[in-house]
């Protein structure tokens, strides 16, 4: 009878593993903290010298919605509509920002353990234990 992956390995180290891989993997995205600097004041634009603001950003979408419902075949209409809102997501994007919640050191060490030792123990079980 074949192992995991069809080689010799253990069909337990290869459960356990995926196990210690998702409490891991869950206990260490359920620590990460999100937040964004986004709001219409905010700068995350340099073009210039000239701070452009996510505000900046939405003149130009108006405008372009604005030629689009006044003609829908005007392509600068649609560029400034699409490249405004390419841009304010962009923003958003790069403005997002992730931090892990405050935990003692056992705690994070215990979720690291579970998550790089999971992932050892589940690639060893693929492996072929005779050499």
């Amino acid at each position: 009878m074949q192992g995991a992956g069809g080689t010799e390995g253990g069909t337990g180290r290869f459960f356990m593993g995926l196990l210690m891989m998702v409490v891991g993997g869950y206990l260490f995205f359920q620590n990460i903290q999100v937040s964004l600097g986004f709001g219409f004041g905010y700068q995350y634009f340099s073009a210039w010298g000239v701070g452009i603001t996510s505000g900046y950003v939405v003149f130009p979408f108006l405008f372009g919605i604005g030629m689009i419902f006044y003609n829908a075949s005007n392509i600068l209409g649609w560029i400034l509509a699409i490249g405004s809102l390419a841009m304010l997501a962009f923003g958003v994007i790069a403005q997002t920002r992730f931090h892990l919640h405050n935990m003692s050191a056992f705690e994070l060490l215990t979720i690291l353990v579970l998550l790089v030792g999971g992932i050892g123990l589940f690639l060893s079980s693929l492996r072929s234990s005779t050499r």
